[in-house]
């Protein structure tokens, strides 16, 4: 490895292209080679960075000199692709999700090991400012004891042919609810239906309940099938409320509100709960575009020789919570214990 890490992008769809940009404007890395089945995708990211070497044959890249490899193909390539592309000594940045299933993530993650390379996952939010906020405003207590959280990510599209809406969206707030609560869910529920790919039962609109340790329960509604495009949060605590909306201007507001306790009552009449209505108040947010904040870790765990932040391991842990929410959603709405 030189100076600069050189890269491969393997998939120039709908995030390779964003990878093959950050790459190409990161200092610290150069964009070398990019990788499509489809000739005229392939030609129009090619006529963007000229100077990568371009081919419709994945081997080219990994039989190539490039430290590393972004592989943002379809979800049921991602283990081959990895795991040959660790096999070949790269490090290797594989978009949400990590694998199709559990037994394929854990072989990733230890054969990354096993090679001493840096298995990573796009978990892009883990990246954005906001959420790295909302994670600090909750870890030093600002909001009390956290009650419940309801989360909604709904759009219009974009229909998945191979993957339903469950593992296409979800993975981003199974990922979220991981990082700024700092713990993993022990059970989940999950319900939804399947309306515009019905024949080939492909959901695209679910529901996810999810426990937490400590009596924290997290609710999920993701839909491809929404007019509106809705990207908000709600985080209800024992002091205050925030309400995190990625499209908003203002993306966090905190809310003294909340309902207090008497600290004691001997009758019945001395009972009274006291309700407080402050003002949302918005928190001060640095911008930074994700993704490039997580191609420039990507960077520096690679140099550095260290664990990402969104590292395989938990890519498998987010796969297990999929895994038994796709169970949960085809037996019922049964609840799923999750075994850590």
């Amino acid at each position: 490895m030189g100076d600069r890490v050189t890269v491969g992008v393997i998939g120039c769809g709908y995030w390779g292209p964003k990878h093959a940009r950050n790459f190409h404007e990161l200092p610290g890395s150069r964009l070398a080679w990019l990788c499509d089945l489809c000739q005229e995708r392939l030609e129009h990211v090619k006529s963007l960075y000229p100077e990568a070497e371009a081919t419709r044959d994945y081997r080219d890249v990994l039989s190539s000199d490039v430290d590393a490899v972004v592989v943002a193909t379809p979800v049921a390539t991602h283990y081959g692709l990895a795991m040959e592309a660790l096999a070949a000594g790269k490090h290797v940045l594989v978009e949400k999700p990590l694998a199709a299933d559990l037994a394929q993530a854990e072989e990733m993650v230890a054969e990354a090991r096993q090679q001493g390379r840096v298995l990573m996952v796009g978990h892009t939010f883990e990246y954005n400012p906001a959420v790295e906020a909302v994670r600090e405003i909750i870890e030093r207590g600002e909001l009390g004891r956290i009650y419940y959280v309801n989360a909604t990510r709904v759009n219009l599209g974009v229909f998945q042919s191979d993957i339903n809406v469950l593992w296409d969206l979800a993975p981003h707030d199974v990922s979220i609810l991981r990082f700024i609560l700092g713990a993993d869910p022990i059970r989940v529920s999950a319900w939804g239906n399947a309306y515009v790919q019905w024949r080939k039962g492909i959901h695209d609109v679910a529901y996810l309940a999810l426990f937490f340790p400590e009596g924290v329960l997290a609710e999920v509604h993701v839909s491809w099938l929404d007019p509106c495009k809705i990207r908000r949060y709600t985080i209800v605590g024992s002091h205050k409320m925030l309400v995190y909306d990625d499209i908003a201007p203002d993306k966090i507001l905190i809310y003294d509100k909340g309902v207090d306790l008497p600290p004691y009552s001997d009758t019945e009449e001395e009972f009274h709960l006291s309700y407080r209505y402050g003002e949302a108040v918005p928190y001060p947010v640095t911008w930074v575009e994700p993704l490039k904040a997580e191609c420039q870790h990507f960077l520096q765990c690679i140099r550095e020789g260290r664990e990402p932040r969104s590292s395989g391991e938990v890519g498998a842990r987010v796969v297990r919570v999929l895994q038994a929410a796709q169970r949960s959603l085809h037996n019922g709405q049964v609840w799923e214990e999750i075994e850590w």
